[in-house]
């Protein structure tokens, strides 16, 4: 697959059109001037050498030339061929809450896009570590499968908001065991689930669930967003009310979450408004003996530009060894 590292400079290549237009009114202006002087007929043989057509095989072959070299300009690049690469790490997934009561602004913009940020940090701190990506409220699913593509991990981080989940509800351990099913075949024992939620209404046993993982090698880690003492929930420019018209407000769980990190053999984080609480985890997580993994990736890009810089020049030298003349033997008519 072709891909332009540079793809701004395509827009050149509108000039080509312009360059052909403009050098064709040049030429019906040079006729009509002529015409001026006689009859088209007698003027051409009182111009026996000019060649109208050579004319317009240097403006095509310029035109050509100027064509390749913005390609090569915008920097043409093939995908190298598939190479098996062995990497060394951990395997980390991550479980982010998404229901209503993630968007109460006790945190700056609000629960949700803060934990985004904090994550989207996290990612460019990993070194050969794989990411994986779980997004619930009332029931979970894969938002990013296992992987070390970071940039890919960035991009599906950038599209998750409180509609992801058309279900409402906070089912911990229901994305805790989807989590779980998610590491890859290769992972035996650097394995580690992190929970970011307020922690608030779950609806199944989150702890027997962290408890299942951890006999399976699996560490559990919960970090706490939002403030003890609640706060309401913004939704289409209003306050979220429940049926009897009160304002909903909503209150970080500790409690469940501090059980859920303990039964999962891991710690459990209340997430601050500076330090979020991944970086502590992250550090112990990367204490972890690395497993090492074989995956079949893309090597870096093959650069193409080269070739198409040098067409143009062979074209632009054939350009200007065509002269203004007619040649004897009639090459050109």
């Amino acid at each position: 697959m072709l891909y332009f590292a540079e793809p701004i400079f395509l827009w050149l290549l509108l000039l080509v059109p312009l360059i052909l237009v403009g050098f064709g009114f040049m030429q019906y202006m040079r006729k009509k001037r002529i015409r001026r002087f006689g009859e088209e007929a007698l003027v051409k043989e009182l111009m026996p050498s000019y060649s109208g057509a050579k004319r317009w095989w240097k403006i095509i072959l310029f035109c050509l030339a100027f064509w390749l070299f913005v390609i090569g300009l915008a920097r043409p690049q093939i995908g190298a061929k598939l190479a098996e690469r062995e990497t060394k790490g951990a395997e980390l997934m991550i479980c982010l809450d998404v229901s209503n009561s993630m968007l109460a602004e006790d945190y700056s913009p609000d629960r949700l896009s803060r934990a985004k940020l904090a994550i989207s940090r996290l990612v460019d701190r990993l070194d050969g570590d794989r990411i994986g990506l779980i997004i619930f409220a009332g029931s979970s699913f894969v938002q990013l499968p296992i992987t070390t593509d970071y940039v890919s991990a960035k991009m599906f981080l950038n599209t998750i908001d409180t509609h992801s989940v058309p279900v409402q509800g906070t089912t911990i351990g229901d994305a805790i065991m989807t989590a779980a099913r998610s590491f890859s075949i290769q992972s035996e024992k650097s394995r580690a689930i992190i929970v970011i939620t307020d922690g608030e209404n779950h609806e199944d046993d989150a702890v027997e669930a962290a408890k299942t993982v951890a006999e399976a090698g699996i560490r559990v880690y919960t970090i706490g967003v939002g403030s003890l003492h609640g706060q309401p929930i913004p939704m289409d420019g209003e306050l979220l009310r429940d049926q009897r018209g009160e304002i909903v407000v909503t209150r970080l769980n500790e409690e469940t979450l501090t059980k859920v990190a303990a039964a999962g053999k891991g710690a459990y984080v209340h997430a601050g408004n500076e330090e979020f609480g991944l970086n502590p985890i992250i550090d112990e997580i990367q204490r972890m003996e690395d497993e090492r993994f074989n995956s079949v990736v893309f090597e870096e890009y093959d650069e193409q530009y080269m070739y198409f810089f040098g067409l143009a020049f062979i074209l632009l030298v054939i350009e200007m060894l065509i002269g203004d003349r007619r040649p004897k033997w009639r090459l050109f008519k």
